[in-house]
């Protein structure tokens, strides 16, 4: 408890707020780790995803690819992405890039796991009335199965969300920004109230991560009941004889 309110002294210190070095300073650059990784990975993992679970191709590579991803420790895919890094454009490895590599591979597995499954869990019936209808495969895609889907793509965009956040303190370790400056300074200098104020601060990005985007994911469920119930008026309904 001591080491607790050391640190929330140590938060409430002026000082800790301002220069380079400073909590905004640091938190934006988090923050900047987080969204580029989150926004690359989504943009990569959801079409993959996506073309997977609507022609039904290349299951086993998504279920192989989220099966390592959970398997590769978060320090480890640091360390390869920054030898990688390192060998192909020494300029850049460190920091920020081989950072953002690893928490790229970090949150893609989650992301289009459940994209991938998002689509394929679509009702079987409902593609096939959208089909008989004349839609193409791009609108039946697009317009009926990613509706259909985006609450549990959004699930697993959160999960990866929350996880970057919380793996972004490892960027410390190889010379950047973030947070995690904190934790990696106050255990060099041994200075506890650094360190537990530095974990104190990702948690808190961390819940705001996951409640921001629990928002978010709440917002398109709405839209998809009624993309289920427009569907089900297009769907043709059975002739009853007179």
């Amino acid at each position: 408890m001591r080491a607790f309110g050391d640190a929330l002294k140590w938060l409430v210190t002026g000082s800790h707020w301002v220069g380079s070095e400073g909590i905004p300073v640091r938190t934006l650059q988090h923050a900047e780790l987080s969204v580029v990784s989150i926004a690359l990975a989504v943009v990569i993992a959801v079409p993959i995803g996506m073309y997977i679970g609507h022609t039904r191709r290349f299951q086993f590579l998504a279920v192989s690819t989220a099966n390592l991803g959970r398997a590769v420790p978060s320090f480890g895919i640091l360390v390869i992405a920054y030898v990688v890094v390192l060998k192909v454009a020494s300029a850049f490895a460190f920091g920020f890039v081989p950072t953002v590599v690893a928490l790229v591979l970090l949150a893609i597995p989650p992301i289009l796991t459940n994209a991938y499954v998002g689509i394929q869990s679509v009702d079987p019936d409902m593609v096939e009335a959208a089909r008989g209808m004349g839609m193409t495969e791009r609108e039946v895609l697009t317009k009926l199965e990613l509706p259909l889907a985006a609450p549990l793509i959004m699930a697993g965009v959160r999960t990866a969300a929350v996880t970057v956040v919380a793996t972004a303190t490892l960027a410390a370790l190889i010379g950047g920004g973030g947070l995690g400056r904190f934790i990696i300074d106050g255990f060099s200098q041994g200075d506890t109230s650094m360190l537990v104020a530095g974990a104190i601060l990702v948690a808190i990005l961390a819940i705001i991560t996951e409640v921001g985007f629990g928002f978010v994911e709440r917002g398109v469920t709405p839209k998809t009941r009624s993309a289920r119930r427009e569907v089900s008026l297009l769907a043709p309904h059975p002739i009853v004889a007179s």
